[in-house]
């Protein structure tokens, strides 16, 4: 940090007494969650507005300092549209669906993120994390009002864990001394160095690149576009291997210098040497201030299981990549998405404990998914021989004139949902000429109704969608509540819903996970195939 009128620190839940530090005995919770970044405090929110209770430990007391992550993209907005706070954030942050890509002072060539319409969310919206994690605790008072069982507990430092066959114990410190409590379940969102992976002597498998980033963010008033721009080899001096700007909000833009990997960080990070960079690349006709600075290095690694017994992972605890791509943080959103609803189906005594095993399956699928793409992506930026610059450039050059090779630059394959397909959760395809974006595994894409979006009718819980076809009102599966909703081609506008959900069918049946994920899908309703594939992404039965 380099200036507190910048700093955007938020200090949202203040350390208060709370009754479990005088109880006699160690008091008992559902489900505590480690650690109060973005995906700390929306674990809790995705439980609590289930109704289960859940005790959030932070060691601070609110939103920590500097811009970090911020880009949050379409599917993240989508999660949170659906916590209650999606607008929030889309109406702070700033839009973009536009990225351009420069060999030294030439441009290569740019994309579109989102060239079709019929989307309540952009690709993108750029928005400092502080911000992010401020209307998530915003949502969450908002949610205790209404009765949800959320505790967020500032300035409670968990100190040790202990394990045990049906709950966790935890050692608590706290200004008013220490205390101890359990969980039925703890999760573990306390970010990359996690003190709770340490405890419990787990660590990551993967790579760390022999590579630093600067970032740099700064105040300015400029003629840059709205657009995400990355410059390989850039021609303005003192810049690095390569560089990346883009705009926020508050008029702030953020600024990456690749600057190799022997590099004296403290000397980096001297007020003289960042301007001389920011100089070099803006010209001296702009007039700057510095924000925040930080370092970071390139990993693209996890952990090789997720969940421990009844410890789970989630975020950057479980998972790292490289920022190029933004994957952090939206890949966190989902594993909370995917991890919400199984917890709470397990607490409720819907689902078999087994069911948070596909958590575990799911989610290392996408963090895979993502260490491939960001280990790819990193490969290309930071070539690492003589002969893989020669090709990189030669791509580069290419990409100027011809669009086969414009998909094989990697300036960071953006963040999309995950896609389930073939996983022990994944239901039957017998939807005759479905289309392939639509398919079991993959989540639902919004499109456009009359009174609104396919998304947020959707809702959070297991849902019926029927295309011009009958379904009944109030199925239930095992005592789990399936709502329908039934569309026809009247309410379809845009003809978008048709499109992403019938292809060339006449008809359709959806079954839709919790996280919007589709289950299964049929031409028509067969209540003995629903009961099947509800069951069995209940983890009810054998994949």
């Amino acid at each position: 940090m380099l200036d507190d009128r910048y700093s955007l620190a938020f200090k949202l839940y203040p350390y208060m007494r709370s009754p479990d530090q005088d109880a006699p005995s160690p008091v008992r919770h559902p489900v505590v969650v480690m650690g109060g970044g973005p995906i700390g405090i929306a674990t809790a929110l995705d439980l609590g507005l289930q109704g289960i209770p859940v005790v959030l430990l932070d060691d601070h007391e609110g939103v920590g300092v500097g811009s970090r992550a911020i880009c949050f993209a379409k599917r993240t907005l989508e999660v949170a549209a659906r916590y209650g706070c999606g607008d929030e954030m889309l109406d702070k942050g700033v839009i973009w669906n536009v990225g351009k890509v420069f060999h030294k002072d030439r441009k290569v060539f740019e994309f579109n993120l989102l060239p079709e319409d019929g989307h309540r969310y952009p690709a993108f919206i750029n928005l400092q994390q502080p911000y992010f994690e401020k209307f998530l605790v915003d949502r969450v008072r908002a949610a205790q009002a209404e009765g949800a069982p959320i505790d967020l507990r500032g300035k409670n430092r968990v100190d040790a864990v202990e394990v045990k066959d049906d709950h966790v114990v935890l050692d608590i410190t706290t200004p008013d001394g220490p205390y101890r409590l359990e969980a039925e379940w703890l999760v573990g969102c306390d970010g990359a160095s996690s003190p709770l992976r340490k405890m419990l002597d787990l660590d990551f498998e993967g790579r760390v690149f022999q590579d630093s980033f600067l970032i740099a963010d700064i105040t300015m008033t400029a003629d840059f576009p709205t657009e995400r721009w990355f410059w390989f080899e850039p021609s303005f001096k003192d810049s690095g291997a390569s560089a990346l700007l883009h705009k926020q909000p508050d008029g702030v833009w953020r600024i990456d210098f690749q600057i190799g990997w022997d590099v004296d960080r403290k000397e980096e990070l001297k007020k003289e040497n960042v301007r001389r960079r920011l100089d070099a690349m803006l010209g001296p006709d702009v007039e700057y201030e510095l924000v925040w600075t930080s370092i970071y290095t390139f990993q693209c690694r996890r952990m090789k299981k997720f969940r421990h017994g009844r410890v789970i992972f989630a975020g950057d605890a479980a998972h790292q990549v490289s920022p190029f791509g933004a994957r952090g943080a939206n890949s966190g959103i989902q594993d909370v998405d995917n991890l919400g609803w199984k917890l709470g189906l397990v607490l409720r005594g819907h689902a078999p404990e087994s069911l948070l095993d596909s958590y575990d399956e799911e989610r290392i699928h996408g963090a895979d998914e993502n260490i491939l793409n960001s280990t790819r992506a990193t490969d290309f930026i930071t070539p690492k021989s003589k002969a893989s610059q020669i090709f990189r450039n030669a791509v580069l050059d290419l990409a100027a004139e011809y669009p086969f090779a414009r998909p094989l630059v990697n300036s960071g394959r953006l963040s999309v949902p995950c896609i389930y397909e073939g996983l022990s959760l994944t239901g039957a395809d017998a939807l005759a000429g479905g289309p392939a974006r639509t398919r079991p595994g993959a989540p639902c894409p919004d499109a456009p109704l009359n009174d609104g979006y396919l998304l947020d009718r959707l809702g959070g819980g297991f849902m019926v969608l029927a295309i011009n076809t009958d379904a009944p009102e109030g199925l239930e599966v095992d005592g789990i509540p399936v709502r329908t909703v039934q569309l026809a081609s009247a309410d379809d506008p845009t003809g978008n819903l048709a499109a992403r959900y019938l292809g060339a069918a006449s008809s359709a049946v959806y079954l839709v996970r919790p996280d919007q994920h589709v289950a299964a899908r049929w031409n028509s309703l067969d209540d003995n195939a629903l009961a099947t594939a509800t069951r069995r992404a209940c983890g009810k039965e054998p994949a």
